[in-house]
């Protein structure tokens, strides 16, 4: 008669596998190691900051469209020319940069705002007012409509255009951007953003973005929010001017003048803090 073995490998092999994964289980809930809010938020800072180095640039020569302070931006007025449309975010009522590369241009300017809705003066330029707002998706939030850059560039009919555009959202505008297509990015020539923040980590994916297609040419920090605590920032709020790597030549033997002599402070009012210069006193508007 027969005696019945035992499969003690067998068994082995099965405990084996159930320690395995109790030990995958322990370790996969482990929780992270701590680090100080305080590095944290340094590391976000000097990571946002290594994509934000100014170039200079052969062919660009400088002008200060739109308000004298706040709402003024620095372009290159020399590489506006083939822009075939304009675009222009974050109005509230006023628009002094998108009326007046409008009406020199003779081409429209999209104006976007869902916040406020009134229409701003705009003699001689050619203004589509457009009740909405910019993000990185469709959809409704109070009432209020958003919709991605790409999807107002194809619905206007200016797939493949050249376009000038212009972004001061409070903050959408690291999303709206991060969330634009290669191929919308390449059709813009000249990009003026005002940024809010600097201590988000997902900021520097929207600057990483940005840089595969467009030259840093210009910054100039907003002195509504000087900070000597966000080094090696000098505010929580910066102006940036890109200019598209198909239109910049860069001076290899030049170096950017920051601050640019055209910049002028947000607010006349308050000390200025821009790299590179002693601050500022107050002068009349």
């Amino acid at each position: 008669m027969g005696r019945v073995r035992c499969r003690p490998f067998a068994s082995s092999r099965v405990l084996h596998f159930v320690l395995l994964l109790l030990f995958c289980a322990a370790a996969c809930a482990r929780p992270e190691p701590y680090v100080d809010p305080v590095v944290r938020r340094a590391g976000y800072r000097a990571d946002l900051y290594s994509y934000l180095q100014p170039v200079k640039l052969s062919n660009c020569e400088f002008e200060r469209v739109g308000d004298k302070h706040d709402g003024g931006y620095v372009i290159c007025k020399n590489l506006i020319e083939r822009a075939e449309s304009l675009y222009s975010y974050g109005i509230s009522a006023t628009d002094n940069w998108g009326c007046t590369l409008s009406a020199r241009l003779k081409r429209p300017v999209h104006q976007y705002d869902c916040f406020n809705t009134d229409r701003p003066p705009c003699e001689g330029a050619a203004p589509l007012f457009h009740e909405e707002c910019v993000g990185p998706k469709r959809e409704t939030l109070d009432g209020r409509l958003f919709d991605t850059v790409d999807a107002q560039i194809a619905r206007n009919g200016d797939r493949g255009k050249r376009l000038v555009m212009k972004m001061d959202v409070e903050g959408a505008e690291w999303p709206s951007l991060l969330s634009m297509s290669d191929a919308a990015l390449q059709q813009i020539d000249q990009l003026s953003v005002e940024f809010h923040g600097v201590e988000e980590g997902h900021y520097a994916d929207t600057t990483k973005h940005l840089t595969r297609f467009f030259y840093v040419v210009n910054i100039h920090y907003n002195n509504w929010t000087c900070s000597p605590d966000v080094k090696p920032f000098h505010a929580t709020t910066f102006e940036l001017l890109l200019v598209n790597k198909a239109v910049g030549v860069v001076d290899p033997g030049g170096a950017p003048v920051i601050p640019n002599p055209l910049d002028s402070p947000n607010n006349w009012m308050r000390p200025d803090c821009q790299a590179g210069a002693q601050p500022a006193p107050a002068s009349a508007p």
